[in-house]
């Protein structure tokens, strides 16, 4: 690395604790520099962990953004705050990170890449899923053309009962929505990736609230409070890009189904299929027989050692401050991560209207 760069943390709640802070203090050419939470003392416990010496605490992130020798932003907020923190950051000067979704609404997911675009500045979303071991040997596979022209893919986020009760996951007003933009969106996200396809023209969608007025439900994270459950318990769509492809998306925090898998996909191409719902498995024809391939994704091989592994996060930090570091386009684009929110707000439309949306 050229230098040391200097973070500051905007929002110190469980995605900060529980991905980007771990990660990014692994890293030697970060400085965990400045800390904002509107509870000031969320981030003062933050900074006790994992700042440096002289690590700042703020309860306002417009003060904290005045610190000119900040190079990074990493914005951890709700979704609807992501847009308007983004977009100071990056006129501030600041290099930004900011969690998924993009934005609440495609309109300020538009106003944060036009922003980047503006001030030169990098911004990334933190759609993590990409940095998989398995994520990153299919794209591989894709970008190779083993598969071919994808055609048809599948977009899996569905738990059977775990609804998030923290936090405003469950608040529509300050989510924008529940499972669909939650986890929906990194399922969706990776599937785009691996067909390298941001052309959506028609969307279909549905959303439902059948369980969610449940009282006393069974829960990963306890029983959730019905009269605060304002966002879907799930959703499903159809998307139709421009080129004929077809994605099926499916999200749900709570559906009676055994057929579990969160951020995963699967794709069907002309020369071959993949999916990970069961390993990574690849599959296809030769020499007039099918075929299917497991991926060893193990790196060990001697016995009691699996090999030294990097986890998502700390690949998607690393990777982060590369292309900081090297002046390259980030790993997930501003451009690639505003047409997520795009298909996200048309099927939440196609839900709320009943019928198709078309896009230009």
């Amino acid at each position: 690395m050229s230098k040391v760069y200097r973070i500051g943390i905007i929002g110190c709640g469980g995605i900060a604790n529980g991905k980007h802070l771990p990660s990014l203090s692994r890293l030697n050419s970060v400085e965990l520099a400045a800390f904002c939470d509107i509870v000031k003392d969320r981030a003062e416990e933050a900074a006790g962990k994992y700042g440096s010496e002289e690590a700042k605490v703020y309860s306002d992130y417009t003060e904290l953004l005045k610190d000119s020798t900040l190079d990074i932003i990493h914005v951890l907020t709700p979704n609807d705050s992501h847009a308007e923190i983004s977009i100071a950051a990056l006129e501030a000067g600041k290099h930004v990170m900011c969690e998924k979704p993009m934005a609440k609404t495609a309109a300020d997911a538009k106003l944060m890449m036009e922003t980047a675009q503006r001030t030169g500045k990098k911004l990334t979303i933190g759609y993590n899923n990409r940095f998989r071991e398995d994520s990153l040997y299919l794209k591989e596979v894709c970008e190779a053309g083993e598969l071919g022209h994808i055609y048809y893919a599948k977009a899996h986020a569905v738990r059977r009962r775990a609804v998030p009760t923290w936090g405003v996951f469950l608040d529509e007003e300050k989510q924008g929505g529940g499972p669909l933009i939650d986890i929906g969106t990194h399922a969706l996200d990776l599937t785009l990736w691996m067909m390298d396809n941001y052309k959506p023209k028609i969307v279909l969608g549905t959303t439902y609230h059948e369980l969610s007025r449940k009282e006393n439900a069974a829960n990963a994270w306890g029983p959730w409070d019905p009269e605060k459950f304002t966002v879907e318990d799930s959703a499903f769509g159809m998307i139709v890009m421009e080129n004929g492809a077809t994605i099926i998306l499916e999200s749900s925090w709570a559906l009676n189904t055994l057929d579990i898998d969160e951020a995963k996909c699967t794709l069907s191409g002309s020369e071959g299929g993949a999916d990970m719902k069961n390993g990574l498995r690849i599959n296809g024809e030769k020499f007039s027989r099918l075929y299917t391939n497991e991926i060893e994704l193990n790196s060990g091989g001697v016995a009691f050692y699996d090999g030294k592994k990097e986890q998502a996060p700390d690949v998607e930090m690393r990777r982060w401050i590369e292309a900081i570091d090297q002046d390259k386009d980030p790993v997930v684009t501003p451009e690639q991560a505003y047409v997520v929110s795009r298909i996200l707000e048309a099927l939440y439309e196609s839900a709320r209207l009943g019928k198709a949306v078309y896009l230009d």
